[in-house]
């Protein structure tokens, strides 16, 4: 029985100090049609030299019915570069069936932090605030990597949100 605790105690220890860690380093957000959407402020917000937040404060004029959303993951290597996922969604469709892998990814990182977890239409305040705590479930190399989300409404670009984070897979090495 002492052994099993043991071995139980040794490999929660050695999980935890081969945890991955994730960092926000920078958020851009860019308004293409500020007569639809204006962002307010797209910013993060330092606690510790290894904790920052993100905060995001946009403003839909006009309802939005027809959304889609393209997301692009590039990881910095001698410039960004595509890197494992590059497609389009339909975000209404998404909010009412959650049925695209990687979008459902993203969506659970911040759906509780955000007002944005209703169906299509959109309109007035959309906000995600205090975002930080990052867990992927899938692992990541080491590098700086770079979320790219395109916002279209009615076919045409309305704006777009771009995260920069730094992974590392082993805390022992940082």
């Amino acid at each position: 029985m002492n052994r099993v605790i043991i071995i139980f105690g040794v490999s929660v220890l050695v999980a935890f100090l081969e945890a991955p860690f994730v960092k926000m380093t920078n958020a851009v957000c860019k308004s293409y049609n500020k007569s639809w959407v204006v962002v307010h402020y797209c910013r993060l917000k330092a606690y510790s030299r290894n904790k920052t937040s993100l905060n995001i404060n946009a403003t839909f004029i006009e309802p939005a019915n027809n959304i889609f959303l393209k997301m692009k993951m590039m990881k910095k290597a001698s410039g960004y570069k595509p890197f494992l996922f590059d497609y389009t969604i339909d975000a209404c469709e998404f909010m009412r069936k959650r049925n695209q892998p990687f979008a459902k990814i993203v969506w659970n990182l911040f759906k509780h932090l955000s007002t944005v977890n209703h169906t299509c239409p959109y309109v007035g305040l959309q906000m995600v605030s205090d975002f930080h705590h990052i867990e992927l479930p899938f692992v990541l190399p080491t590098g700086d990597y770079l979320l790219l989300l395109d916002w279209i409404f009615d076919g045409k670009p309305q704006f777009a949100t771009n995260v920069y984070f730094t992974f590392v897979e082993d805390l022992l090495k940082t």
